[in-house]
């Protein structure tokens, strides 16, 4: 072995550890950068080469030469980054579900002094206190102002559903918008990672970005991600080309076109983007969700994901029968408040007011087909002229029979509300179903959000920057490479040995 081998051996193993160094300093440096994944060095001994042999010239021996940098590989688990996938659209989808419930909650505002359930309670009392003094203006003048607030307060009520309803499609909107972005720009960095890694290098950092990429649009539909080789010169270890589709509950795969193309072997790279219509302009539902033209099934969105959760929310077409979480309670609301207008004038125009004329027909007004909630109103005439109130049942100015009846519309039992329903046990019913679905939801929010906090944590302790694993990692790089450098300053003062004090015997 020459002398001068053990320099290039020193020179390899300071210039390893210096790599090293190099690559835990940007680790340190990214401790806090959001999608960042942990690199190594992989040190790999250099190629051995056989010297002379004059003793058995036919199997030479082999002389080390020392370490190099291999790849510098990034530590991360593809199988945790599947389950956090997973996780975090169910948790989208539920806790989407869980606000937009928050929100219609919040507006119904039940068990309460000014939700609809004490508006009418208010109303019903007054038609109590007119059957007892039928005669009295102040007692017909309640009657017309609580029937008033009940009108106001099923407008108001269907109003602020339908604005919430315009405020769901708004968010659907950027939500297609963020994800066809974000498809957008995973395509991008599958055609920059092509580029690099056919070279044979690996775009680590590009990894990283794609991955936070990826996760964020898991978030918005459940994807199904899959890698292949992007080329016959990429490292065994290189990541390849992402290939991504939408994925239905059990994250299998659904037939679709892909959101992201990545299989070079069956063409070009590419993507599709999400497209959303509706039925008309307006509160109208969504009518189709589709990729590359192609309709999906919107009953379900085939996957979970926030997207998924707006669209229940705001409302679907399906088999011409709109469906979702706010319409059916307009429908609800459109039901009850159609229901007991009816009702409530048929008996009406069947009693007689303080002059002794027949109730008029129509005490609530536009309260009939769709929007009879955000249409409903109080005949201005009787607003106008409180004694046209038909508080009798025709004998006599002093009596409040039917102001009696009017008041039993609300403990009575409709037809068009269902078998044995009132106006009062439909309402506790939609209320009921309410307060349930939201009890569901965020206790599904809380799940699943525990699940993708654990799965996420599990992700981290293999993939984060952990600084004092860093910091442990420099000094191990540091001794070696102080180690290096003094194993080159002995060959160094061996080489001057030889070179100046050798062959001076005799001189």
């Amino acid at each position: 072995m020459s002398t001068f081998h053990g320099l290039e051996m020193a020179k390899r193993a300071l210039f390893a550890q210096q790599s090293a160094l190099y690559t835990t300093g940007h680790n340190i440096s990214n401790a806090n950068t959001d999608g960042y994944s942990r690199q190594r060095v992989n040190f790999e001994s250099s190629s051995p080469f056989p010297p002379a042999s004059r003793n058995r010239p036919e199997m030479a021996g082999q002389m080390g030469t020392g370490v190099e940098a291999g790849t510098v590989e990034r530590i991360r688990n593809q199988f945790l980054d599947h389950q956090f996938r997973a996780e975090n659209s169910k948790s989208e989808y539920w806790s989407t579900k869980a606000d937009a419930l928050s929100r219609m909650e919040h507006l119904m505002n039940e068990p309460s002094e000014t939700g609809l359930s004490e508006t009418m309670d208010q109303f019903w009392q007054s038609l109590q206190d007119l059957a007892v003094n039928p005669e009295d203006a102040g007692a017909r003048s309640v009657v017309a102002q609580r029937a008033l607030a009940v009108s106001d307060t099923f407008n108001y009520l269907s109003d602020s559903l339908s604005s919430i309803r315009t405020d769901l499609r708004k968010q659907i909107d950027v939500e297609v918008k963020d994800a066809n972005s974000l498809i957008r720009q995973i395509n991008a960095i599958n055609e920059q990672v092509k580029n690099v890694e056919t070279n044979g290098q690996l775009p680590n950092d590009l990894y990283d970005e794609r991955d936070r990429l990826i996760d964020e649009l898991s978030g918005i539909v459940n994807i199904d991600v899959r890698y292949t080789k992007s080329s016959d010169g990429a490292l065994d270890i290189a990541d390849g080309l992402a290939t991504i589709k939408l994925a239905d509950e059990n994250g299998n795969p659904v037939d679709a076109p892909v959101l992201v193309s990545g299989d070079i072997a069956n063409g070009e790279l590419g993507f599709n983007e999400i497209t959303v219509s509706y039925t008309g302009n307006g509160y109208e539902p969504i009518d189709e969700i589709s990729v590359n033209g192609e309709s999906l099934t919107l009953s379900g969105l085939a996957s979970t994901g926030s997207l998924k959760g707006l669209v229940e929310s705001y409302g679907y077409s399906e088999n011409g029968e709109t469906k979702g979480i706010y319409p059916e309670m307009l429908n609800d609301l459109d039901t009850m408040a159609q229901a007991f207008a009816k009702a409530f004038n048929d008996i009406h125009n069947d009693g007689a007011d303080l002059n002794g004329n027949q109730g008029i027909e129509d005490f609530f007004q536009n309260a009939s087909g769709q929007e009879a909630a955000g249409n409903m109103t109080v005949n201005e005439a009787i607003l106008d002229d409180p004694d046209l109130i038909a508080a009798s049942n025709g004998t006599g100015a002093g009596d409040g029979g039917n102001a009696s009846d009017l008041a039993d519309v609300f403990d009575t039992p409709l037809q068009d509300l269902g078998d044995h329903t009132s106006v009062k046990s439909y309402y506790e019913s939609v209320i009921g179903d309410l307060g349930v679905m939201a009890q569901e939801a965020n206790r599904m929010t809380e799940n699943t959000g525990t699940l993708k906090s654990q799965v996420e944590q599990q992700r981290m302790s293999v993939s984060s920057v952990s600084l004092d694993e860093e910091m442990s990692n420099m000094v191990k790089f540091q001794h070696a490479y102080n180690a290096a450098a003094r194993s080159m300053t002995a060959v160094d003062e061996m080489i001057d040995r030889v070179i100046n004090n050798m062959g001076l015997v005799g001189r």
